[in-house]
């Protein structure tokens, strides 16, 4: 594969940010209420409870790759994750406890599992015969050779996010989709990349 062939990372970006033209409002809402759920504090009551929130970061994140998809944004679809609730949440808490293990382990080869792992939820999306172990396996297959791609455009959003600091965090709420929109975006673009390949991956 032709790392290449794929788009720059800066068109990626900008082909997120038109598909959140009209969408900035909505996006910051969703991201708020993403936000308020899932940033429970330590407690053993809030654990469990973002324990069974787990399958709303897998909504938070397919929400975007819909949109890209020309979806409209939907607020009640960030609960979609509970549709399927076995699969996602297996594979979720699977994806989970796998980066904060290897992170235990040592922080570089965490981050490297974080991208490894990184398309795991659109792949839950794509690919509803996949599940668990198999849909992590099909996301280490398809970001071989790619983590570096994806990691520098993380990287290229360090200046937003001082930016949103200087604003007591409110502008993370229209950064995160804007990053989210962007992994959806290099998700597409992966996929139209690996083309046939992607399917003896799926196998």
């Amino acid at each position: 594969n032709e790392i290449n062939m794929m788009k720059l990372n800066s068109e990626l970006r900008q082909q997120a940010a038109g598909s959140l033209t009209g969408n900035w409002g909505m996006a910051a809402l969703i991201t708020l209420v993403y936000s308020l759920l899932m940033g429970g504090g330590s407690s053993l009551s809030m654990g469990i409870i973002n324990l069974v929130l787990l399958p709303v970061a897998y909504g938070y994140a397919v929400l975007f790759l819909d949109l890209t998809r020309g979806v409209k944004l939907d607020i009640g679809r960030l609960f979609d994750g509970y549709k399927d609730i076995g699969r996602i949440f297996g594979t979720v808490l699977l994806h989970q406890i796998y980066i904060i293990l290897w992170t235990l382990l040592l922080v570089v080869p965490g981050i490297i599992k974080l991208y490894s792992y990184a398309m795991t939820y659109f792949i839950l999306k794509d690919y509803p015969e996949l599940a668990y172990n198999a849909a992590i396996e099909k996301s280490m297959a398809m970001m071989s050779g790619y983590k570096m791609k994806l990691f520098l455009m993380d990287l290229s959003f360090i200046g937003w996010a001082i930016l949103c600091c200087l604003t007591f965090g409110i502008g993370f709420l229209f950064l995160g989709p804007y990053m989210q929109a962007s992994h959806a975006a290099f998700y597409e673009d992966l996929k139209k990349e690996l083309g046939e390949s992607i399917e003896i991956i799926t196998e």
